[in-house]
């Protein structure tokens, strides 16, 4: 059985924003390799999380878990990513899509907040 991650953020016009997706996707592929970790944006730009979902099937993918990569629920996770996971499973009925929570208060957010600020 064959295993994937995909990270999803919002999406976003400038380059840079994409960069540092892909920085942490291939820091999580070096941390777990036996699973295929792809990125996914909810908006402007691809691949679009349908698009990434269409990637594991054609890779074999059997399991997928979907990360949205936000800190705080709101709209995009509450609404649109379920509904746009539930079409995808709908097309692709093999294919076993979870989606894990948000990053929400985890303890370490506030550690690395203050590591990043310098204030340790």
């Amino acid at each position: 059985m064959k295993r994937a991650l995909v990270i999803v953020d919002h999406g976003s016009r400038l380059p840079e924003a994409h960069a540092h997706l892909e920085a942490i996707v291939s820091q999580v592929q070096g941390r777990a390799p036996d699973w295929r970790v792809y990125a996914a944006h909810l908006e402007l730009a691809s691949p679009s999380l349908e698009q990434a979902l269409d990637a594991c099937v054609r890779d074999g993918v059997s399991e997928v878990t979907v990360h949205p990569l936000f800190v705080l629920p709101g709209r995009h996770l509450s609404s649109d990513l379920p509904s746009r996971v539930r079409r995808a499973a709908e097309k692709n009925p093999a294919l076993t899509i979870r989606v894990s929570s948000a990053l929400g208060t985890d303890p370490r957010i506030a550690e690395w907040i203050l590591r990043v600020c310098g204030i340790e």
